[in-house]
């Protein structure tokens, strides 16, 4: 029994490791990338109203001015942006703009995700990095696509272990960890630069799932598509709107199933003087070819509170946040926490300072 106890421990130790690992790899290799990237075409935003929403035209015509982007530094100090009312107006547009899922904001999103409660014994859990770059294209002096892609890096334990099972049983050995990449969903948003009636701000437009999964049990092994729209009002403080996605699978790998799912999020964020956002929303999924015995529905209620920060010059936006399980299916997890750090791109350039020429009075 204590050689039994050591060994697990021994073996989830090592599980941790390599998670971990996993995670700092992908993360510095991205933020390598991104630091040497010497500069990107992005879109112009425009004048931000009186109430600091950036709602009159959210996106500018492609040939506004290329930015460049500068390098991530750490040995800068980390500061609220609002060292001055240029740099609190920026800092309040981009709290908007982040709220805002189809915004003109270039951003780099590093979510990580950990859920517990998962399997058969309830002690499974799974960490979830999405790395999730956000960015507008300017097509015409009327439109916009808006390209939002999710690559989730994963690490699992113990959600398909069953404890107790006889050594003859067709599922043994068991596989209790799995580790790498799941499967990647791109989404590809038209919508107009200027806000429709009511103003809403709308788009919609093709949504795809890549099988990128590493291990059976992290990806679907189908190319699946279908139709996404988000639309959403912002006015005042407030952000209130709905994005959802339906995916069928279209081209499905042997020995697995089909895909037929439906993800719904609806949100509503609050943003404050000092630019932190409380937001409340859910992030739910339905799996239409799941049994009602099994469950169609996960639903998870998540609160997170998020904000505007700079490193050096570097704008960020730090989120934490926790999540209840109201609807899960069978085996599905109960609780969860969130942490993410995302990299800010603003797109508006300062006004260049006004030659004078003559006499000053």
């Amino acid at each position: 029994m204590a050689a039994a106890l050591i060994d697990y421990r021994q073996k989830n130790y090592r599980d941790n490791v390599k998670r971990t690992q996993i995670v700092l790899t992908f993360t510095v290799l991205t933020l390598g990338i991104l630091s040497l990237v010497p500069g990107i075409r992005a879109t112009e935003p425009s004048e931000v109203d009186v109430n600091g929403s950036g709602m009159g035209e959210p996106f500018a015509p492609a040939e506004g001015p290329s930015i460049n982007l500068p390098p991530f530094r750490t040995n800068q100090n980390l500061t609220l942006a609002v060292e001055s009312p240029d740099e609190a107006t920026q800092a309040d547009q981009l709290a908007k703009q982040l709220a805002n899922p189809i915004s003109s904001l270039i951003s780099v999103p590093f979510q990580a995700n950990e859920d517990w409660g998962f399997g058969p014994t309830g002690n499974g859990y799974k960490f979830t990095l999405n790395i999730q770059p956000v960015i507008p294209i300017s097509i015409n002096k009327d439109w916009n696509v808006i390209v939002r892609t999710i690559l989730p890096i994963v690490s699992q334990h113990d959600l398909f272990y069953f404890a107790n099972l006889p050594k003859d049983s067709p599922l043994q050995p068991q596989n209790r960890s799995q580790d790498g990449l799941s499967d990647t969903t791109q989404s590809f948003f038209l919508s107009p630069k200027k806000p429709g009636p009511f103003g809403l701000i709308w788009g919609l437009g093709p949504a795809l799932l890549y099988p990128t999964g590493t291990h059976p049990l992290l990806g679907t092994g189908t190319f699946s598509i279908g139709p996404t729209f988000v639309v959403l009002k912002q006015e005042g403080p407030w952000t209130v709107g709905a994005l959802m996605n339906q995916l069928w699978s279209v081209v499905i790998s042997e020995h697995r199933s089909s895909v037929n799912q439906m993800f719904v999020q609806p949100f509503a964020a609050y943003t404050t003087k000092t630019h932190t956002t409380f937001t409340i929303s859910t992030e739910s999924t339905a799996n239409w070819n799941a049994s009602s015995d099994d469950g169609k529905w996960t639903v998870p209620v998540i609160f997170q509170i998020s904000q505007i920060l700079k490193i050096g010059k570097q704008p960020v936006s730090i989120q934490i946040g926790g999540k209840y399980y109201a609807d899960s299916p069978r085996y599905g997890p109960t609780w969860g926490a969130r942490l993410n750090f995302t990299l800010l791109y603003p797109t508006a350039r300062p006004p260049a300072p006004v030659e004078r020429t003559g006499l000053v009075k």
